[in-house]
């Protein structure tokens, strides 16, 4: 069908004249699709295009992309046509197409429907697709979901959910329900397939729908895919128990069973000694004692890491010369293993924060419970303590794998009591011979693992309890976090920005380095140090987005704000005169007093000259945070690399990246994409800068879980291969000397206790059970790093 201005429903009785003989068009073709949504509105579904009078609509816009008519075999089995779409997303970071009416769709009378899709991925490579839906006030949603290769199925996108009634939540849909999940269950038994939430809005303003996009961004191979049967149709009756019993009690999904899931204890054990009986714990040949290239060239030893250009690529250079690359496998830890059980206690009995504490909350490790605070339990939360088909009573051998969290980042509960199923599935595993055994035989399979699946290096916010190995090279972290001021660079995703002219912000820092240098001990075996991660420095979004510090900090009076005082000290500089500035910036201001005072920017147009301006402020700012920092690293670990911040891609300002570079040994950058396509990476070659790839993850569904992470695949087997490509793409870019994955098991099924992370992103399972995939295809990267990044010798 052609493109549509407004909305076109099957009942074609209440459709403008103009229409009619599209409108008869659309109801004869594949009507079976429509027959699956039951009309819970009591409003028949609409079909927005079904591509079968051989035309591309004119109101489908594409960008990198062509598009075509195609006939292809529909899910009914029966020839059907559909918009064939070739992506140039190799060459092209954003490739896609927008679809764009006329004037915005009115579908606020759907109080319960979703946005459907037919799509199949044609070609070698599965496709993940962004969706954006935006609304006539500008609000967006973002979802996500992976499209195999092969059969043509049906996706879809709640745009208005169920009504629902939560004990904890009131009267909510389950769209901005705060059930604990990233990403909830289907709320109905389908064979089609949901779009994964992501970020945006959870609820848009359906009475204008001004634009829907479909994106691949950042993909290492062209693709290719076939859509059809754009449509909205009615949500079907809500399933009442969708959150209801989803755990079983090894902690994976109890409603579905999928290949490698763990029934019993007996099955349990029977993969644990497959896998120890081949575990032999050896590296890789021509590896020395730190991992490093043993046929490599020699180069000189210092007893430390360092870097070093060799043939025109950064390398890092291992303490005894050899050329060393780092790859290997962050968040080995507990740490983010447990999950909220919707029970709390009396805060009285919970131990609290101090205040000299220099680990994030998120980042400390399982915080033990007490009988007194056992004695207090109370139900804080009916929709989360319904998830979980076990628990163990307070008396079970497995109740010390109960924790808690004292605060939360996001879901229904500021802090509670949490529960790891990874760390009693260790237990389960490795036994407990004496008190907390099972740890050491983790910590010693854990580290076999690694040298068997030819990894160099254990990745950041590694337990310093594998600091001592002294088998294989680890990274250590830190975080500044204290009593400083703060500034706000308008989207802090993860708090507020440090005030990095507030003296006690340098206090913090030399403090942070303090402790992370005890924790390390001078070890030869460390790599480096990331200090704090992916800090709200500006997005790219727009200008007042990028100048997200400066604007909102001049915003404030200079009186109490360093940051600020050093924002108008260098204005005063720059301008000298009060008029000046007024000239420049298109202000009325009286006095240098009045503009110390704070002056709301946020209204002004950004002009090349504000822009200028903007851009020096926030450098100046950069340069203070990295200045501070790398003086408390090299004050207390001069023998170690000092790594960075991690930038996000999302949040790295090129000021901010110049200013890494000036004070940083290698920069660090975490980057969620299917690889790192050339074309966004060209500034290093500007830099110049050794870089290092903090966290990058591809996730998949087959394995019962409720969200991939951020970056989709079709199947564990294809998760594996996106990872070859993403590794081939670090060890080809001349600047990047090695990457680590986000993380080494996976997300607890019922999201993480901080903020709700539910991603199959690990390379074992919630029971301790690799992925044989992913162990495959990182054997095989890992054993032609060296030979790939340098040539034979």
């Amino acid at each position: 069908m052609g493109a549509i201005g407004g909305l076109v429903k099957i009942n074609i009785s209440f459709i403008p004249l103009f229409v009619i003989s599209a409108s008869i068009f659309i109801g004869a073709c594949n009507s079976s699709k429509l027959e699956s949504g039951v009309d819970s509105n009591n409003i028949s579904p609409v079909m927005l295009f079904d591509f079968e009078n051989d035309q591309v609509p004119s109101n489908i816009h594409f960008l990198n992309a062509r598009a075509s008519i195609e006939t292809y075999t529909g899910i009914n089995g029966e020839p059907s046509k559909g918009l064939k779409l070739a992506m140039q997303s190799k060459q092209h970071s954003y490739t896609g197409l927008a679809i764009v009416p006329e004037q915005p769709w009115d579908w606020s009378e759907f109080t319960s429907a979703s946005l459907y899709f037919d799509i199949v991925s044609v070609g070698d490579h599965s496709t993940q697709f962004y969706l954006d839906v935006t609304d006539q006030n500008g609000a967006v949603f973002t979802r996500s979901i992976d499209i195999p290769v092969g059969k043509m199925q049906s996706y879809y996108a709640k745009l208005s959910g169920h009504d629902l009634e939560v004990p904890d939540s009131g009267d909510v849909n389950d769209l901005n329900l705060a059930s604990g999940l990233r990403s909830n269950p289907p709320t109905w038994t389908s064979d089609d397939r949901q779009f994964v939430w992501m970020w945006g809005v959870k609820n848009l303003d359906l009475s204008g729908i001004a634009k829907i996009s479909l994106s691949v961004q950042s993909a290492m191979h062209d693709k290719t895919v076939i859509i059809d049967n754009i449509r909205i149709q009615p949500n079907p009756p809500q399933d009442e128990n969708f959150l209801v019993g989803l755990v079983d009690e090894f902690g994976q999904n109890a409603k579905v069973d999928y290949k490698g899931k763990i029934h019993s204890l007996e099955e349990l054990h029977a993969a644990r000694d497959v896998e120890l009986a081949e575990l032999d714990g050896k590296p890789m040949p021509s590896r020395s004692k730190f991992g490093g290239w043993l046929a490599g060239p020699k180069l000189k030893a210092t007893g430390y890491f360092r870097t070093e250009k060799i043939n025109g690529k950064w390398m890092l250079v291992d303490p005894e010369g050899y050329p060393y690359f780092a790859t290997g496998l962050d968040i080995i830890r507990l740490s983010n293993s447990s999950t909220m059980t919707g029970y709390d206690y009396d805060q009285a009995t919970v131990a609290q924060r101090s205040a000299d504490d220099v680990t994030p909350e998120d980042s400390k490790g399982l915080m033990a419970v007490s009988e007194k605070s056992f004695a207090t339990r109370h139900l804080a939360s009916p929709t989360r303590a319904a998830m979980f088909n076990w628990l163990p009573d307070y008396d079970h051998p497995l109740a010390n794998h109960y924790n808690y969290r004292r605060s939360a980042h996001s879901g229904p509960l500021k802090r509670g009591e949490a529960y790891s199923f990874y760390s009693a599935n260790l237990e389960r595993k490795y036994g407990e011979t004496y008190p907390g055994s099972y740890l050491d035989k983790w910590r010693e399979v854990t580290v076999d693992r690694m040298l068997n699946w030819g990894f160099t290096s254990l990745g950041n916010w590694t337990d310093p309890a594998y600091y001592d190995n002294n088998r294989i090279p680890f990274f250590a972290n830190g975080w500044v976090i204290g009593d400083f001021k703060t500034v706000s660079s308008g989207a802090d995703f993860w708090g507020a920005m440090p005030d990095v002219f507030d003296p006690e912000f340098k206090v913090r820092a030399m403090e942070t380095a303090r402790v992370v240098s005890e924790e390390i001990k001078n070890s030869p075996w460390c790599v480096g140090v990331f200090i704090d991660n992916e800090k709200s420095f500006g997005r790219p979004d727009s200008d007042k987005a990028q100048y997200g510090i400066p604007i909102h900090t001049l915003g404030r009076p200079s009186e109490g704000v360093p940051t600020r005082q050093a924002f108008s000290k260098l204005l005063k500089a720059k301008y000298k005169t009060i008029a000046a500035l007024n000239n420049a910036w298109g202000l009325k201001l009286s006095s240098w007093a009045e503009f110390d005072l704070g002056v709301d920017v946020k209204a002004l147009p950004v002009t090349d000259t504000l822009r200028a301006d903007y851009s020096m402020l926030l450098s100046a700012y950069a340069d203070q945070y990295f200045k501070v920092v790398h003086g408390a690293v090299e004050h207390y670990m001069p023998n170690h690399l000092y790594l960075g911040a991690r930038f996000p891609d999302w949040g790295m300002p090129m000021e901010v990246v110049k200013a890494a570079a000036k004070y940083a040994d290698v920069v660090s950058y975490n980057s969620y994409k299917e690889g790192l396509p050339k074309q966004k990476w060209a500034f290093l070659a500007e830099l110049d800068k050794p870089s290092i790839i903090g966290e990058f993850h591809i996730g998949a569904m087959d394995h019962g879980s409720y969200h991939p992470g951020l970056i989709h695949a079709a199947s564990q087997a294809d998760r594996g291969e996106m990872y070859k490509d993403y590794m081939q793409s670090v060890i080809d870019n001349p600047y990047f000397v090695g990457a680590h994955w986000f993380q080494y098991m996976d997300s607890p099924l019922t999201g993480r206790a901080y903020d709700g992370e539910n991603y199959n992103v690990g390379f074992v399972d919630v029971t301790d059970t690799p992925y044989q995939e992913m162990v495959d295809a990182a054997k095989e990267v890992n054993a032609k790093i060296y030979t790939e990044r340098l040539g034979s010798k």
